[in-house]
């Protein structure tokens, strides 16, 4: 019996090993590099008024977030998108929900270096820029200055979000520059005078420059009143409806002291 006991304790640490020594106080959070500081904040905040709460929080990008809760690795998968079809599937040949919890809105910012004097662009052509199809600033009323084509890369919800407004589904330039990160985006445009790139609007500084999409800034206002052309909405996804200690944190992220802190850091609430 004592042999039957051990063994069945191998296979359980063997097929379950992502929640092995987990405990009610404990939560495990990754994805998106947008909601990254939101998870953060929100973290840090929910462990300073719950002591016992042991919150671990990665980015990694939205396709990871949304594996990880597929493959069980975490309780909360952070994604800048909407789930695709075949992750859902693949959620449910695993046994898993993806169940989305909206938490927050976000604009897509279109960011230049400070040096350069454009402030505005279309539509179509951010899409021409992206493409390969205009690969100067002088043609949009800047200096001749090539440009340098700055993009997310492809497990990012940012990339997909900005492919599927702006691109129509179609890839970028084969000459774009992809990047892991918000952040690494942002600093290579700052460093590089004719660079042109993409970040969720909490990673706006005056570091580097937003220009208007179509005659509208990405604002808090203009992506509430749906005015903004690139906006979308951030999520926490988990398995089935939240329970225990994930349902706690998610309605913290969603109370009006969660939403103070997602406005705080750039991002826009949900009303």
């Amino acid at each position: 019996m004592r042999k039957i006991i051990i063994i069945l304790a191998v296979l359980a640490l063997a097929v379950f090993p992502a929640f092995a020594g987990r405990n009610a106080n404990s939560l495990t959070i990754a994805g998106s590099t947008t909601v990254l500081p939101i998870a953060q904040s929100c973290a840090e905040a929910y462990m300073n008024a719950n002591p016992d709460a042991d919150i671990s929080v990665r980015g990694g990008g939205s396709s990871v977030g949304i594996a990880n809760i597929i493959a069980g690795t975490v309780d909360i998968g952070d994604a800048s998108r909407h789930a695709k079809t075949k992750e859902i599937v693949q959620a449910k040949s695993n046994g898993v929900n993806l169940y989305e919890n909206i938490v927050a809105n976000d604009a897509i910012a279109i960011i230049v270096n400070s040096s350069n004097p454009v402030n505005a662009l279309t539509l179509a052509q951010i899409t021409s820029i992206y493409n390969g199809s205009i690969t100067n600033w002088k043609d949009l009323g800047g200096p001749s200055m090539p440009i340098v084509v700055i993009s997310r890369d492809v497990s990012s919800g940012t990339y997909e979000v900005f492919s599927t407004i702006v691109m129509g589904g179609n890839a970028s330039t084969d000459s774009a520059l992809m990047l892991a990160s918000n952040n690494a985006v942002a600093t290579t445009v700052k460093d590089t005078p004719g660079a042109i790139g993409y970040v969720g609007i909490g990673y706006l500084s005056s570091d580097v420059k937003g220009v208007s999409v179509d005659g509208v800034t990405a604002s808090k206002k203009t992506v509430l009143n749906k005015t903004y052309p690139i906006a979308r909405t951030l999520h926490m996804y988990t398995n089935g409806r939240p329970r225990g200690m994930a349902k706690n944190f998610i309605d913290f992220v969603l109370s009006p002291e969660g939403q103070r802190l997602v406005e705080e850091n750039g991002f826009i609430g949900l009303q």
